[in-house]
């Protein structure tokens, strides 16, 4: 058949596994688009990419651009959330092949009458296929009298190769042989929030501002100025249900509790209730609504962990024991991670011949979270759950709430954090709080920014959790917080905190080489003096507020890094596509003492003139100074200022040689 697969596509980017899942991005990006098109022999080419909102009826189109080597390129606009398909359609433009030959054969002042008659066929044909009321009939008539005009074939000619007819056989293409890619790709499009986070993690029973009182969410409430302060706008909350008392833990993971421990929130469900009611120490539903109410207000939303996973004391263990999975003994087996035991609390078996009601019931979790006005879930250990359920649920969750955003706490293996982003979730937890050097820092976010995991993996750096309180935060003291800190909230774009024990500086470890907090909230309350005077609450929110203040934060994927000739010292930058606006970082990695080097710029990226001065605005603290080419020196005293959060400003002359406007 005429033409028929002749034209082939391939490469089309940005895709992961060939479609099988979608990239992501946030509403308003714009997604570019580009592939390889070829065609045998030395016709001309034409493409157009399609791309539609899922819910739309039709799919809209735009012209894609020949590059270089048979490489094409378009961009569109996401600006709804919500799922996107975009694909790709190429034809041989038979016009465009015509019109470049025949301009051919006029600079070389060839006889052309049989070619015109070549090419009025063409442009016939497309006029043929027009409506009555179509606006571009009178051109077409125009042209085609031109160039049908034998008396006049100097006119013939310069009609046929005019940019008007061009235009209009572009505009009504003979597309019956066209080419199509074998799918339609997929775009998960989030709200800005999954993008661009700041996290704050705490426990609402520790916020009675009376020692050894059990906090409340009200109390909660009269601390949300003291966190929106701060610059936060997620507050995460752990487990809020029920805790069931069955082999509670006792303080400091104690297998053996005493009256009055608290346990830990994770041990979830009694007989007031399970996934879907409230520990009643800390309020009723009518209170949390009032703290998500509340928290809105100050510009923040609340987030919640989701941990399937239930205490002995749970409702669904008498209930549904076919939900769980049985020991020989006819016992149910509790979650055990060996040598270590955790009898408070029975895994669920998404494998059991239930797993249908299981699954629906989980769901039905979420969406009556949902309906209390939550949008936000922290994920606890979904690596140890069923690929397939989560990848049902989210997207489950998502046709309904596609402003809902899922965070994935999977500390575990690469590839496996890898596929469970690919399976939905929004963001993931990372393994920065374990990269301390700069090369380890450098080597881990080049993989993160510059390969496939950029389309689809969003990290959020955390110091520190309720779990992990590393070497560094253990000997660093405040300065190791700070350090930690200016590196989290500038190297990825979403980040969190887990307080008070980070602002405060608590680095106190249970014992000599763990990584558990001394007396740790998991299993006991905690008392907090928010007004310590090394609290690092003004540093926090100076630096979440030159996050809010420069776009170019708000990004992780345009991260790039620049050498330092002291490997204490680690400095990168993040900028617009056209430079017009940059930020540039330098931390030292030493908690302990000064440190200096020279760094050095890509000062012809930066489009600055060489041996032309610029400034260099230290947004911490406020100062300038003024550069000089490419190579220039810095110091950082991790007592005084142990990050340089620089906004380049470029040197501009007045009227007056010695002013200067920056």
């Amino acid at each position: 058949m005429k033409n028929q697969g002749r034209v082939q596509i391939s490469g089309v980017e940005p895709h992961i596994e060939g479609g099988r899942y979608p990239i992501k991005r946030v509403i308003d990006d714009v997604v570019e688009v580009t592939a390889d098109i070829v065609v045998d022999g030395h016709n001309a080419l034409a493409a157009v990419l399609l791309f539609k909102e899922e819910t739309a009826s039709e799919w809209s189109e735009l012209p894609m651009e020949h590059t270089i080597n048979d490489s094409w390129q378009a961009q569109f606009k996401v600006g709804r959330i919500g799922r996107w398909f975009y694909t790709i359609k190429a034809w041989i433009d038979d016009f465009a092949s015509w019109q470049r030959d025949l301009q051919k054969r006029v600079n070389a002042a060839q006889d052309v009458a049989v070619e015109l008659l070549i090419g009025l066929d063409l442009v016939k044909k497309a006029a043929e296929n027009l409506s009555d009321a179509d606006a571009d009939s009178e051109a077409f008539s125009r042209c085609i009298e031109a160039v049908g005009d034998k008396k006049n074939i100097a006119e013939a000619i310069r009609v046929a190769l005019s940019e008007e007819l061009a235009d209009l056989m572009r505009r009504h293409p003979d597309r019956e042989y066209a080419s199509s890619y074998k799918d339609a790709l997929q775009v998960i499009v989030d709200p800005k929030q999954a993008q661009f986070s700041a996290w704050y993690e705490c426990f609402p029973r520790s916020c009675s501002p009376f020692p050894g009182e059990h906090g409340t969410f009200n109390d909660l409430v009269a601390r949300l100025p003291y966190i929106a302060d701060m610059g936060f706008d997620v507050l995460y909350l752990p487990p809020i249900h029920p805790i069931g008392e069955t082999h509670r833990k006792g303080k400091n993971n104690n297998p053996i509790s005493e009256p009055g421990d608290v346990g830990s929130p994770w041990a979830i469900g009694s007989k007031e209730g399970g996934h879907k009611a409230i520990h009643p120490q800390l309020g009723t539903l009518a209170d949390f609504r009032k703290l998500v109410a509340q928290a809105k207000v100050f510009g923040i939303s609340i987030a919640l962990d989701l941990a399937f996973q239930c205490s002995p004391d749970h409702p669904y263990v008498a209930e549904h024991p076919e939900w769980f999975r049985m020991r020989p003994d006819n016992t149910i087996q509790y979650a055990e991670n060996p040598p270590k035991k955790y009898q408070d609390i029975y895994p669920l078996e998404f494998h059991s011949p239930a797993w249908r009601e299981l699954w629906e019931e989980l769901r039905s979790v979420v969406m009556y979270w949902v309906d209390q006005g939550v949008t936000i879930f922290r994920v606890d250990n979904p690596h140890t759950k069923d690929f397939s359920f989560w990848e049902w649920l989210i997207g489950s969750v998502k046709k309904e709430v596609p402003e809902a955003i899922f965070l994935a706490e999977a500390f575990t293996r690469p590839k496996l954090m890898s596929q469970l982003a690919k399976l939905g979730f929004s963001q993931s937890y990372t393994y920065f709080a374990w990269r301390n050097s700069k090369w380890e820092l450098e080597d881990y976010l080049t993989s993160l920014t510059t390969t496939e995991l950029k389309e689809y993996f969003r990290p959020n750096f955390w110091p520190n959790t309720p779990d992990i309180l590393n070497d560094y935060l253990q000997v660093g003291g405040p300065p190791g917080f700070k350090i930690r800190l200016a590196l989290a909230a500038t190297l990825s774009s979403s980040y969190g905190i887990y307080g008070p024990p980070f602002e405060l500086c608590d680095g106190l470890p249970v014992a000599l080489g763990s990584e558990e907090y001394m007396n740790s909230e998991k299993y006991q309350l905690s008392s907090w003096n928010l007004d310590e005077p090394h609290s690092l609450k003004h540093y926090i929110a100076q630096v979440n507020k030159i996050r809010r203040e420069n776009v170019v934060l708000q990004s992780h994927g345009n991260l790039a890094f620049y050498p330092v000739d002291n490997e204490s010292i680690i400095c990168y930058g993040k900028h617009s596509d056209d430079y017009s606006e940059v930020i540039i970082v330098v931390v030292s990695l030493d908690p302990n003492w000064v440190q200096s080097g020279w760094l050095e710029l890509p000062i012809e990226e930066f489009d600055l003139p060489p041996g032309k001065p610029y400034q260099v605005h230290d947004l911490m603290d406020n100062k300038r100074y003024l550069w000089n080419g490419s190579r220039n020196f810095v110091q950082l005293d991790p007592n005084a200022s142990p990050a340089h959060i620089f906004r380049l400003r470029r040197y501009q002359r007045s009227e007056r040689d010695f002013d200067y406007y920056f």
